[in-house]
């Protein structure tokens, strides 16, 4: 079992950088893959990025490739998701999970660990 605890969301204008981390409890944080969704207000959670267990597997949603990277450093049980060149449109709660799955996942069932989540709201 692991638990997940997310940080660093907050207020910035347009075109600035945040960088959210999601640290975990657990001894085997290194077996899961790992996802960031987010659910903006009146809408459905969303996949944003994927990280395979040992970091060496990507994938990002269209909506933030090129601007977003996802990476994790498993002796410190954390992972990183540095967001560049905001837009008002990325303003959402921020959930990180955890997945056992051994593919590339983008579906949220599929990730059995989530944390509390983080606001980050992108001001225009």
């Amino acid at each position: 079992q692991v638990q997940l605890v997310e940080s660093g969301g907050g207020l910035v204008q347009a075109g600035g950088s945040l960088r959210l981390s999601c640290a975990a409890s657990g001894r085997t944080f290194s077996s899961y893959a790992m996802g960031w969704f987010r659910q903006a207000p009146g809408k459905e959670r969303e996949f944003v990025a994927y990280i395979s267990w040992s970091g060496g597997s990507t994938r990002y949603a269209d909506s933030v490739k090129g601007r977003f990277t996802f990476s994790r450093d498993n002796a410190k049980n954390t992972v990183y998701l540095q967001m560049n060149s905001l837009k008002p449109e990325d303003t959402a709660v921020y959930y990180c999970a955890a997945s056992t799955r051994r593919i590339v996942t983008v579906t949220e069932t599929e990730y059995g660990y989530w944390g509390q989540g983080t606001q980050v709201t992108v001001s225009s």
